[in-house]
């Protein structure tokens, strides 16, 4: 594959930040009827691996029943907003206007908006009418590698041409406060809400990252792993108990023949972009590729710091890594429904 370069990436948070100590004695407020079962689901918010995590709405919001129609307009209003911002900074950090721009691909799957998301924020970026647009909806947390392949995809394709690469996810407009389901509890655990831009370009260039490889699996009779459910009042989530035994035993095995395509093992790769899910999720990881207790210590600090944003979460990670200014190829990779996972290999500079 010719290599993708990735000129700019920015991230953007809403403002409410929560605590975790905060959000649990919310979430022992709404389930006060099920005080029993609460008592043995409070450990989870201190083993969860969150500190704190950003939400688009005050905290106040969770204890309230909502509908659809509220949901999904507090859907397009925050993620909207939240696009433009990293999706400005985006491409003003690129140095390109944003009349250069001939593409984008806008990942979501915690809401959705007909007209979509990327026809609205057409003008709110400036893009010209003639731009083409990829809407993504339904990869969950693997959307972030996922959409980053299909945007570095199309930028192959328009070789020279920008492509802005657009995800947003706003987990929290999902939590149902009359779903008792420990799946839903365990949400409350981990989910945060996030945006992020980036711009790719496949212009040969050497000075910025690049995608060189990209790829993904989907395990065959493995839907009800993870996904969501349509109730009468929002989108019910699904987690199975299995998601940690299944990446200790099986995605290691997936991981190496995407690498092996490329030529490489994981003895060639300088360390590893991973979408931490939550601290079962990291600590599975951390085992099935051989490192230690906390070698993953980027997506370890973005669990902390922000949560499981789905999709959003490893492009987090991903800033993190250029931040420290980490060198070297890179398996990024995320685990989403299907059950799938997307991969791409990156060649930090």
């Amino acid at each position: 594959m010719n290599a993708v370069s990735v000129h700019s990436l920015a991230m953007a948070y809403p403002p409410y930040s929560l605590r975790q100590d905060e959000v649990l004695a919310k979430a022992a407020e709404v389930f006060g009827h099920r005080a029993e079962l609460m008592q043995r689901m409070a450990k989870s918010y201190g083993n969860a691996g969150v500190k704190q995590r950003n939400s688009c709405v005050p905290l106040e919001w969770y204890a309230a029943p909502h509908g659809w129609p509220e949901r999904m307009r507090l859907f397009e209003e925050h993620a909207l907003a939240l696009l433009t911002d990293a999706g400005r900074r985006a491409i003003e950090s690129a140095g390109i206007a944003p009349a250069d721009i001939a593409a984008t691909v806008t990942v979501s799957s915690t809401g959705i908006a007909t007209p979509s998301l990327d026809s609205l924020l057409q003008g709110p970026l400036g893009l010209l009418p003639t731009v083409q647009r990829l809407p993504v909806f339904g990869l969950g947390c693997a959307g972030g590698v996922i959409g980053l392949a299909r945007a570095a995809a199309m930028a192959r394709a328009l070789p020279g041409k920008a492509v802005l690469f657009m995800c947003a996810e706003l987990c929290g407009l999902t939590f149902r406060a009359g779903d008792d389901s420990k799946a839903n509890i365990i949400g409350t655990t981990i989910f945060g809400d996030g945006a992020a831009a980036a711009i790719l370009c496949a212009n040969g260039s050497e000075d910025h990252p690049r995608i060189t490889g990209w790829g993904e699996h989907t395990w065959p009779d493995s839907r009800g792993i993870m996904g969501w459910r349509v109730e009468d009042d929002g989108l019910g989530v699904v987690f199975s108990q299995s998601i940690p035994i299944l990446v200790r035993e099986r995605m290691r095995e997936v991981t190496d023949t995407f690498l092996a395509t490329l030529g490489l093992t994981q003895a060639d790769l300088a360390g590893m972009i991973m979408h931490p899910g939550g601290e079962k999720v990291v600590a599975a990881l951390e085992a099935c590729y051989g490192l230690p207790d906390g070698g993953l210590a980027d997506a370890r600090d973005v669990l902390a710091e922000h949560g499981n944003m789905s999709a959003v979460t490893v492009l987090a990670v991903f800033e993190k890594a250029l931040a420290r200014k980490a060198r070297g190829k890179h398996l990024m990779a995320a685990l989403g429904p299907g059950f799938s996972v997307g991969m791409c290999l990156l060649e930090l500079l």
